[in-house]
C-alpha cells in the first residue's frame, strides 16, 4: 500500500554536539558519514533510521539505542505499527535519495520533500518476510 512518509515517520532534526562531545562518552554521535565522537547525551532512544540533510543523503543508516545525530543529519521517530524500523532502512537505502536532492553544489534534503515521498509498505507479517531474507542473503 502506498503511503506518504509522513504517515510512516517523523522526521526530527539533529542537534550541535559542540559542549556535550566525550571521546569516552556512553553513545555515539553521528554524522552522514557515521561516528563523529561520543557523548553521554541523547537526542533519541530506539529504532531509528538516519536519513542525510546535507551532504551524504544518499546512504541512510540504521541504529537502536541512545544516539545524537549532528545538525546535517535527521533521524526519524518510526511509528512501528506501520512498518518495521528495518523493513524501512532496507527501503530507503534502494531508492536513489540523490534524485530529491534541493542543492545545487551540496546535495540536500528537505522534511518536506522526504514527507512528501510515497513509500510502498506492505503488511507487517510481509515485511518481516522481507526483513529475514534480506538478513539471510547478507550473512
Amino acid at each position: 500500500m502506498l503511503k506518504k512518509l509522513k504517515k510512516i515517520a517523523k522526521i526530527k532534526n539533529g542537534k550541535d554536539y559542540k559542549g556535550i562531545e566525550d571521546s569516552k562518552g556512553l553513545y555515539p554521535v553521528l554524522g552522514t558519514g557515521g561516528l563523529i565522537t561520543r557523548t553521554n547525551n541523547y537526542l533519541y532512544d530506539g529504532e531509528s533510521v538516519l536519513i542525510g540533510r546535507k551532504g551524504t543523503i544518499n546512504k541512510p543508516q540504521y541504529i537502536n539505542g541512545k544516539f545524537w545525530t549532528i545538525d546535517t543529519l535527521f533521524y526519524t521517530e518510526i511509528n512501528k505499527s506501520l512498518c518495521l524500523p528495518v523493513f524501512f532502512f532496507y527501503y530507503l537505502s534502494s531508492i536513489n535519495l540523490l534524485k530529491l536532492s534541493e542543492g545545487t553544489t551540496l546535495p540536500s534534503l528537505t522534511k518536506d520533500t522526504l514527507y512528501n515521498l510515497m513509500i510502498d509498505i506492505p503488511p507487517i507479517n510481509v515485511q518481516h518476510h522481507i526483513v529475514d531474507n534480506i538478513t539471510k542473503e547478507q550473512f
